[in-house]
């Protein structure tokens, strides 16, 4: 299969030609500009997105709204990381050359990239990261996707990915981040649930605010002892 998309005829390869041909027009800043954004900056990006993620969902407004969106925002790059080991032997069994060693003329923005092309692990990991934030918030899972789907236009961009490649890491992202989120949501449950009972750390889970808010999580069958301790004695005085 390292012949795949070998051939000059291929829509692969003319995408691949045309969208890489973006680079050899635009000035040498600006090719340095997407150098950067399309290895590090985009990644970054969804850093910092999933950061402003997680000060939002703290301030649900019940505990267990909370929890949920905190397991949902851990769930995502997790995802990003079983992706990327699930690449391991996909790529192994495709054994796709980057499209430098095979297409000449492309202008090629990083170097030293020798190992196989499908699939990239950039989209791979940008996709699950956004799918998984989706889960737990659609507006920043959202903007998460939007990032990833920008993070493949500059693999190839970039002459190191054909656009199958792209296409393929975003299909692994997705197909790991739903398929797994189940089990994972059922196994980081407790786990965030135990840490938001804590005392110490409470304040990842849900704000001082959102707890002051709405105190009592009933749905989590967590329950404020003075509380339980006055409906006793209203009990007994009726």
């Amino acid at each position: 299969m390292a012949g795949l998309a070998s051939d000059g005829s291929n829509p692969d390869v003319g995408l691949l030609y045309d969208i890489n041909g973006l680079a050899k027009d635009a000035p040498p800043w600006f090719d340095r500009v997407m150098e950067f954004v399309g290895e590090y900056g985009i990644m970054l990006g969804l850093v910092l997105v999933a950061l402003w993620c997680w000060v939002s969902v703290r301030r649900r407004g019940t505990l267990a709204e909370s929890v949920a969106g905190v397991v949902g925002l851990v769930w995502a790059p997790l995802a990003a990381g079983v992706a990327l080991l699930v690449n391991i032997p996909i790529r192994g069994f495709v054994e796709r050359p980057r499209p430098f060693n095979d297409h000449q003329g492309l202008e090629v923005l990083i170097g030293g990239k020798t190992d196989y092309s499908f699939v990239s692990d950039h989209a791979t990991m940008a996709m699950a990261i956004g799918v998984g934030l989706f889960v737990a918030h659609r507006g920043f899972g959202l903007a998460a996707i939007a990032l990833a789907f920008a993070e493949g236009f500059c693999r190839v961009y970039m002459g190191v990915h054909y656009p199958t490649d792209v296409i393929g890491g975003f299909a692994l992202g997705t197909a790991v981040a739903l398929l797994l989120a189940p089990l994972a949501h059922a196994l980081l449950t407790p786990v965030v649930s135990a840490v938001a009972r804590s005392s110490y750390g409470a304040r990842l889970v849900r704000s001082r605010r959102a707890a002051e808010r709405c105190p009592v999580p009933e749905t989590l069958g967590i329950t404020d002892p003075r509380i339980g301790s006055g409906s006793g004695e209203s009990d007994l005085a009726a």
